[in-house]
């Protein structure tokens, strides 16, 4: 019965989260009472530790750093200039609002790091006119939803940092692996609206040529002057990390002070922002780390437990291992996703996925780029996707939660035909860290 006791804490853990409590005591409260039934007052010892691992764990820093910047940019005015930058050269593609959208997701989450903050600021911004022009509430929903989830795969996301010292993985090593999947997840999007708008012309109503007065030379001073300040501030984070210039927490730190100038800059930043931004930087960086330490806590009475064990064994008993093994953690992960936040996920499934993967010979960088884009899939999927919840938070009335779970489907599917990407081609995560780092 004893070897089976770290396997329990699962079905306990789910009970509890059922219930509604938070997800962060959850695994406190499932940790401890295992912890002192296996291990009595021992395991005490063991939980002060772990607070002190997370505590001094330097790449945790980047956490509360790319929040602020996060919470900065969404006041700074950067977005909405970029967006009226994006349009001047979509508007006469079919789709054109919806395309223009879902490359400022693009951009706004290789600058911020925060799905959240991206899928607000971009759905602010595009559905008034996307409304306006009458485009099909489906494809509003489906393009807000889907370009607001990229903030989870295109870096520096928040969930990649939090994974990494958990798969043991460098933080620069998945940025540059996630960092195609991200793109290729991108251009299908934007591919796939022009493709349907091409092909069914009363989705997205064409803007009137009269409107299209620009000359070429105002256009490429608007777009130079929108573009300027979030491509410094990508490359203040995501290229001095990735050319090794800078740590995360370096980076981080970078680009929280750009969205500070930038703001000031604009005239957005006043003391009443700032005191909101640091308060929304506070109770973020708390809540995540607190499931950091929590998950930190599960997974060391689940080890100690001798679960690691337990878990191969019942997988060999099964016939499971390799691929097909491999394909269930994803299926679990799936599952999870409906449930729980995106990355109280990343701490319950990746210290006993990694092991086991490692053990089958597969890459661990290359099985935790498929495991982001799996996770980001579940961020989408109806019907307790947070992608949704964030779009019902600001959108109108009349766009409904039946146009919301319409409009993604066609989304979900363009994720899995990129994770399909991933498996078949795995240098598309293992290239860019090996010809940056050596990674291998």
């Amino acid at each position: 019965m004893t070897e089976y006791l770290g396997l329990m804490m699962f079905p306990a853990l789910m009970v509890l989260v059922l219930t509604g409590f938070p997800i962060a005591f959850c695994l406190m409260s499932v940790a401890l009472v295992f912890g002192l039934i296996r291990f009595g007052d021992a395991a005490v010892f063991q939980f002060i530790s772990k607070v002190d691992d997370v505590a001094s764990n330097y790449v945790l820093g980047a956490v509360p750093l790319f929040i602020f910047m996060g919470a900065l940019l969404e006041r700074s005015g950067i977005a909405d200039r970029l967006f009226d930058a994006i349009h001047i050269w979509t508007k006469r593609l079919p789709g054109g609002l919806s395309v223009g959208a879902i490359i400022m997701c693009t951009v706004f989450a290789a600058a911020s790091g925060v799905a959240g903050a991206t899928e607000t600021v971009v759905g602010m911004l595009a559905v008034p006119p996307m409304l306006k022009y009458a485009y099909d509430k489906r494809l509003i929903s489906g393009t807000i939803c889907a370009g607001g989830s990229l903030g989870t795969v295109i870096p520096p996301s928040i969930t990649v940092v939090v994974l990494a010292p958990v798969a043991d993985l460098p933080v620069g090593d998945l940025f540059a692996g996630i960092l195609f999947p991200g793109l290729i997840m991108s251009g299908l999007f934007f591919t796939y609206v022009i493709v349907l708008c091409w092909l069914k012309p009363e989705m997205a109503p064409r803007e009137p040529e009269s409107e299209d007065t620009m000359p070429l030379l105002e256009k490429l001073r608007i777009t130079a002057v929108a573009l300027l300040p979030p491509v410094v501030l990508i490359f203040s984070v995501l290229g001095t990390i990735l050319l090794g210039w800078a740590t995360p927490t370096e980076a981080a730190a970078c680009g929280a002070f750009g969205s500070l100038v930038m703001g000031i800059c604009y005239r957005r930043i006043t003391i009443s922002v700032l005191i909101q931004a640091l308060y929304r930087t506070l109770s973020i960086t708390a809540m995540i780390l607190l499931i950091v330490l929590g998950g930190s806590m599960f997974a060391g009475v689940f080890f100690a437990s001798g679960g690691m064990v337990t878990v191969q064994k019942l997988l060999a008993e099964y016939g499971l291992h390799g691929w097909p093994a491999v394909s269930l953690i994803f299926v679990l992960t799936f599952l999870a996703g409906f449930v729980l936040e995106l990355i109280s996920v990343v701490l319950i499934i990746i210290p006993i996925a990694v092991p086991l993967v490692i053990s089958y010979g597969i890459d661990p960088l290359w099985f935790s780029i498929m495991f982001l884009v799996v996770l980001q899939t579940s961020y989408l999927t109806p019907p307790m996707a947070p992608a949704i919840f964030y779009l019902r938070a600001i959108a109108p009335p009349e766009i409904t939660l039946m146009h919301m779970y319409r409009g993604v489907i066609p989304f979900i599917l363009l994720q899995l035909v990129t994770l399909g990407f991933v498996i078949a081609f795995p240098e598309l995560a293992t290239w860019l860290p090996e010809q940056l780092y050596g990674f291998r």
